[in-house]
């Protein structure tokens, strides 16, 4: 039997794996989200993903500002741009389409953030590893 390869998807397309969808929106932070239902907009704002998880028992909430998207409530996440040429992700199921548009960028972020020599860094861990050692140490004392 001739096994066939993995799906390729570079920039748009169907997604209807769960898992990749988990690791394609595991990457976004903060996003623009638009509620649709049967092509009429029914809310829209900003908001942080906070988690993202596959669970036939819990719902998507989104509230507050704040994204927790089950995975389960959609049938496949469509991957494409908007008519501002901006990423989007649609996630569907049936007539309803919520679609995150990312306001963070991975690589102006990876950009900002700020890279850690080899001395900050060692005088981190040293740091950590002597409050542990000297946590240890309290705890025996106090037997």
């Amino acid at each position: 039997m001739i096994q066939k390869p993995s799906p390729c998807i570079i920039d748009w397309g169907t997604v209807i794996n769960k898992d990749d969808m988990r690791r394609l929106l595991n990457d976004l932070s903060r996003v623009q989200y638009q509620h649709n239902l049967e092509g009429k907009l029914q809310s829209e704002g900003e908001g942080w993903i906070m988690e993202i998880f596959i669970d036939p028992q819990q719902s998507t909430l989104i509230a507050n500002h704040t994204l927790y998207l089950n995975l389960q409530s959609f049938d496949y996440l469509e991957i494409g741009k908007t008519p501002q040429d901006e990423p989007c992700f649609d996630l569907i199921q049936d007539q309803r389409i919520l679609r995150l548009i990312p306001l963070s960028n991975p690589l102006k972020d990876q950009e900002n953030a700020p890279a850690l020599d080899d001395a900050t860094l060692e005088e981190m861990v040293t740091r950590v590893l002597s409050s542990k050692w000297d946590l240890s140490l309290d705890d025996e004392d106090s037997f």
